[in-house]
């Protein structure tokens, strides 16, 4: 008899569990949206016509960074550095903080218009971004 008890506690607690579990996780998706960094690393020579298509979509923000790197591919046109002792390429690092929403569309916009019929045309990466704020304001962008 007792663990006839059991069972029927058992499934008691179980059948009230579960909602309040659902009700949990259904808030915590609500209150933690998140935003995402993409950065590209893109060929110089791209990045105009990405810029350009990045805010014709509504990406008004973007960095740009100069740099060099070396990655698996080697560029017959690498020449070498004058601050480091290896062949490398010239890259432009694009950097991007946007809704979750908007990441896939970002993306294949990056890669559409930085893709060239050569190898080694970049990397992109995507990251977390836990909120962003404006320095004047101190207002969150988290939308």
């Amino acid at each position: 008899m007792a663990l006839g008890n059991w069972a029927c506690a058992h499934r008691i607690i179980t059948n009230y569990r579960l909602p309040i579990f659902n009700f949990i996780k259904e808030l915590k998706i609500k209150t933690t949206k998140k935003m995402k960094e993409i950065k590209a690393f893109i060929k110089p020579k791209r990045v105009q016509v990405v810029v350009e298509s990045l805010r014709d979509a509504g990406f008004e923000s973007v960095t740009l960074s100069k740099g060099e790197g070396t990655g698996a591919h080697k560029n017959p046109d690498a020449s070498p550095s004058l601050d480091f002792h290896f062949t490398d390429s010239p890259i432009v690092k694009l950097e991007l903080v946007c809704q979750n929403e908007e990441v896939e569309k970002a993306v294949q916009l990056i890669c559409g218009k930085a893709k060239t019929p050569k190898p080694g045309d970049g990397i992109i990466y995507v990251s977390e971004i836990d909120d962003a704020y404006r320095m004047k304001t101190g207002d969150s962008l988290k939308q």
